[in-house]
């Protein structure tokens, strides 16, 4: 009985022995992958700390840009951010393409990836620095984009609805997109380091501060019938004004609603 039972726990050693070998025999390595297709890995942290990384990373090339090619640094900069989800996208990654500008008769580097169409034809760039020239070419040399060149180069409001009037995006909120992310992060302290002087709109804050100091705004309380223009023309002022000591993002506004007005010759 002892014999049968020690022979009978050989047998189950040798099985598994057996078994574990054949395993390992059959494992095989996976091949890497080529270095050129390793995909960056992803920022971490909060997405307004990725933005600020990037704006540090790639705001004086937006500034080289603009003063090359009189493209307003900050609607560079926004449309990087955007397009390239700050430097996160997969195409980015992969290409250092941060416009998700595509092949069409482009003769360098190329990676096919998913977009408004399956493996659609991107152009790939060996350096970041060499997207951002890309940009400016593809806006400068296009006769499309021509107008936008006739535009004020601090004007990044004009800029960013005359982009998306030629055709650059079909999304109807990209203008609106490009100046939450110029304004939001003070994008256009970069056009003005460019220009060496204050952008039209921070004058006009100024100019705002200026009265307020001074002065002090009167508030007025909106009634029914009312809007922006018949406040303005009401208080001898402009809706741009109203919306800018307001922070208005748009013209609507509602009844009982609070604004502040600049004194002028109409009392209230």
């Amino acid at each position: 009985m002892v014999s049968s039972c020690g022979s009978k726990k050989k047998v189950t050693s040798r099985k598994s022995t057996h078994k574990t070998e054949n395993k390992s025999e059959k494992r095989t390595p996976a091949p890497a992958k080529p270095v050129d297709d390793v995909v960056r890995a992803r920022p971490t942290g909060s997405y307004a700390d990725i933005v600020e990384q990037y704006i540090s990373e790639f705001s004086e090339i937006a500034m080289e840009e603009m003063r090359i090619y009189k493209i307003p640094a900050s609607i560079t900069l926004a449309q990087g951010i955007l397009e390239s989800g700050a430097g996160r996208g997969e195409l980015t990654r992969r290409a250092n393409n941060h416009f998700g500008i595509k092949c069409h008769d482009w003769e360098g580097d190329k990676v096919y990836h998913d977009d408004d169409r399956s493996q659609e034809c991107f152009r790939k760039y060996s350096d970041p620095k060499y997207s951002y020239r890309d940009h400016s070419l593809f806006l400068s040399e296009r006769r499309r984009y021509a107008n936008l060149f006739e535009l004020d180069i601090d004007d990044y409001e004009a800029w960013a609805k005359g982009l998306r009037s030629a055709g650059y995006a079909t999304d109807r909120l990209y203008p609106r997109k490009l100046i939450d992310m110029i304004e939001r992060y003070q994008l256009q302290q970069f056009d003005e380091e460019v220009l060496g002087k204050k952008s039209r709109r921070r004058e006009r804050s100024s100019e705002i501060a200026d009265v307020s100091s001074n002065s002090g705004f009167k508030t007025y309380t909106v009634e029914k019938g009312d809007t922006l223009y018949s406040i303005s023309k009401r208080f001898n002022t402009t809706v741009e004004m109203l919306q800018e000591v307001n922070n208005l993002r748009s013209n609507d506004i509602s009844i009982g609603q609070r604004l502040k007005v600049i004194p002028a010759n109409n009392e209230f």
